[in-house]
């Protein structure tokens, strides 16, 4: 196993991924870009967001290139995995303001210094407002809208559960515009790889299946989905709060995280 993959499966990072043996030689023969996304919907992310973030940094000590994804399109709409209902529609003008503030949180976690530290790689920021604000709408239908199919979309979890309570159009959309994300990724910068939340699975294959289906020249992808750190009430710990002081914090993971509190450092610290 590749030995930053392996740092990862360690740290219990990792509950799945697509081609276990494919990304290991891929990160062993090259620096693999990859991306990790997160819509600014507040001013800070959650600690349950941040966990992939944390996976970067270490895969950037490795050497390999991250991306960090700000969904200034994507937020605008609102992603209904793992969602009870329909996220609260921001103005364009708080959602401009979020990213921003995100994308200087995160900076915190990983480097985004045009002169990395040895043997780190390069990472950058960018933000899918770029492809998707001012995105023809019949194009994408005609060029990307064409690989989906409906009733492969309604099979996924974070639909299906939505089905029950109501999914709203604008919601179902979700999919293909995290799908095209790793599209332009891929066709930007050669990203090769994924990291997201358990609840972005089904969105996930979604994108690699895009990219196969549209026969763009690089290849292979992988996906990885990070173990979710599930906490109820997550709203009151801001990850801007725990980076601050994470003494502060942790009576409230032991009271509100349902599998205790005992992976917590090996996940959310670097040493």
């Amino acid at each position: 196993m590749n030995k930053a993959l392996q740092t990862l499966i360690d740290r219990e990072f990792i509950k799945d991924c697509t081609d276990w043996e494919g990304l290991s030689d891929l990160m062993d023969h090259e620096a693999v870009t990859f991306y990790v996304g997160v819509d600014p919907t507040g001013p800070s992310v959650h600690i349950g967001h941040v966990v992939p973030f944390f996976a970067m940094h270490h895969l950037q000590a490795a050497g390999h290139n991250p991306i960090a994804l700000v969904g200034g399109g994507t937020g605008l709409i609102g992603d209904p995995s793992g969602k009870t209902e329909m996220r609260k529609i921001l103005s364009e003008e708080q959602i401009a303001s979020n990213a921003k503030a995100i994308a200087a949180q995160l900076g915190r976690i990983v480097d985004f210094s045009e002169n990395p530290k040895p043997g780190f790689g390069r990472a950058v920021q960018m933000n899918n407002a770029e492809w998707l604000v001012d995105l023809n709408y019949i194009r994408f239908l005609r060029e990307i809208g064409c690989h989906f199919s409906v009733n492969r979309m309604l099979t996924f979890e974070g639909v299906k559960q939505r089905l029950e309570r109501g999914l709203s159009f604008i919601e179902f959309n979700y999919q293909l515009l995290q799908s095209y994300d790793y599209y332009m990724l891929n066709k930007k910068t050669g990203c090769r790889l994924q990291i997201g939340g358990a609840d972005q699975w089904g969105n996930i294959v979604a994108g690699i299946d895009l990219i196969h289906d549209s026969q763009h020249e690089v290849a292979p992808h992988r996906e990885t989905v990070c173990k979710s750190v599930h906490v109820h009430r997550a709203e009151q710990v801001s990850t801007d709060r725990m980076l601050k002081d994470a003494i502060d914090c942790l009576p409230h993971f032991c009271i509100h995280c349902p599998g205790g509190v005992e992976n917590l450092p090996l996940i959310c610290c670097a040493l």
